[in-house]
């Protein structure tokens, strides 16, 4: 795999880490009163959507328990506002982000070479 590869893997699995850390231990009501924890995972999800969006499709084809397509419907609904985007964004932090974390981790144990950032 590429160098770019590696580097747009380890983007999205550092983007998905601050999702859990920032979000760890709330509730929807506690994520939903706090704007700026709000915007945080905001952003950090439109790196990871924005990010799955640019990885080539050779790699996708080789890491296809990812939920791809799912990345790139999430990456629409964070675009839009009001409860769209509210309904995609505790989606994204309950259940796309820790499955997408979930299966790089055994990529990473078991293809340790997609995620080389040498050539």
């Amino acid at each position: 795999m590429s160098v770019l590869s590696g580097a747009l893997l380890g983007i999205l699995e550092e983007a998905g880490v601050a999702v859990l850390t920032i979000t760890e231990g709330l509730e929807p009501e506690e994520f939903f009163s706090s704007r700026f924890t709000q915007q945080e995972v905001l952003r950090q999800m439109s790196i990871m959507s924005d990010t799955a969006a640019n990885v080539p499709d050779d790699l996708k084809l080789k890491m296809i328990e990812i939920d791809w397509a799912g990345w790139s419907i999430l990456g629409i609904e964070l675009k839009m506002a009001g409860s769209a985007e509210r309904d995609a964004l505790w989606f994204g932090v309950r259940s796309l982000v820790p499955a997408t974390l979930m299966w790089m981790r055994v990529y990473r144990k078991d293809a340790p070479e997609l995620f080389s950032l040498m050539t």
